[in-house]
């Protein structure tokens, strides 16, 4: 079992390693396929235990994989809060599955089959894979310096039902409050902060995006948003891009967005607020009527 687990973590660490490298710019092929990932364990305060997962998409398009066969967390229902719309290239810290205190050397599987090919993450409570706050900030470099020591992740407030409808073609407005206690501290992104380019380094800064977590359909949203996944080419509204710095936060902490959806179906939409080391994020489900 633990050669599993570090198997696949090992997959997906040298795919990261080598997207972030020379060829990071280099188009790659549409047809690459879904990689799983098990990023380790959290331990809740009264005893249980987070599994949290991410996935590399290694492909520079968006892709999406239904609920079923082909996306399913085993044992126990096939559906449990993963994502069905997959940003491209690496997405770290995206689901977490809740498990009980006694889960002991049970193990959690996420498969994953794209393009004819399966891949699976085992997730188990091995102690190499513990995560905690300064595990996570390190994922993103921000501990370089000890920016982050003592940083607390953004409050997120969505406004209104975290259920809504809409109309294919019709705006409707997402309104997100978020306040930050300034930890990190703003910083560009890595190359303007001498930080070498193959790593992931991102900027520091309250900022906060929203993005497809569930459904096939095109969605728009206005004004557009920053990039959530890592992409570090050069002129990219991401803040793994090279010299990339956190926009001022807006009047009162409110950011207030306009989505559009061009299809109808169910949607997930994820409000992600980010400082460069911490997260916190809220979905809202829409239904969404022709």
């Amino acid at each position: 079992m633990r050669n599993r687990v570090i198997s696949i973590m090992a997959v997906v660490l040298a795919l990261s390693c080598g997207l972030v490298g020379t060829n990071a710019q280099q188009p790659m092929s549409r047809r690459q396929g879904l990689v799983p990932a098990y990023e380790g364990w959290e331990q809740n305060a009264d005893g249980s235990f987070n599994l949290v997962f991410g996935y590399m998409n290694r492909s520079w398009e968006d892709a999406d994989v239904p609920i079923g066969p082909d996306n399913k967390i085993e044992p126990g229902n096939a559906d449990q809060g993963q994502p069905t719309h997959f940003l491209p290239q690496r997405s770290r810290f995206i689901f977490r599955i809740h498990v009980p205190k006694d889960f002991d050397k049970k193990e959690v599987v996420w498969t994953l089959t794209s393009h004819g090919k399966t891949e699976r993450a085992y997730a188990t409570l091995h102690p190499a894979y513990f995560l905690d706050d300064g595990v996570l900030m390190a994922n993103n470099a921000a501990e370089i310096g000890g920016r982050s020591i003592g940083n607390h992740a953004p409050s997120l407030t969505v406004e209104n039902s975290a259920t809504r409808t809409a109309k294919v073609g019709e705006a409707v407005v997402l309104t997100a409050e978020s306040t930050d206690d300034g930890l990190p501290p703003p910083h560009p992104g890595p190359a303007a902060s001498g930080v070498p380019r193959n790593t992931s380094v991102s900027a520091t800064g309250l900022r906060l995006a929203w993005f497809v977590y569930r459904g096939a359909g095109t969605v728009r949203f206005d004004p557009p948003q920053i990039e959530t996944w890592e992409d570090l080419r050069v002129g990219g509204n991401s803040p793994w891009a090279a010299g990339w710095r956190t926009p001022p936060v807006p009047p009162n902490s409110r950011w207030i967005v306009r989505v559009t959806f061009t299809e109808p179906g169910v949607y997930v939409l994820r409000c992600l607020a980010h400082d460069g080391g911490l997260s916190t994020s809220k979905d809202v489900t829409f239904e969404v009527a022709p």
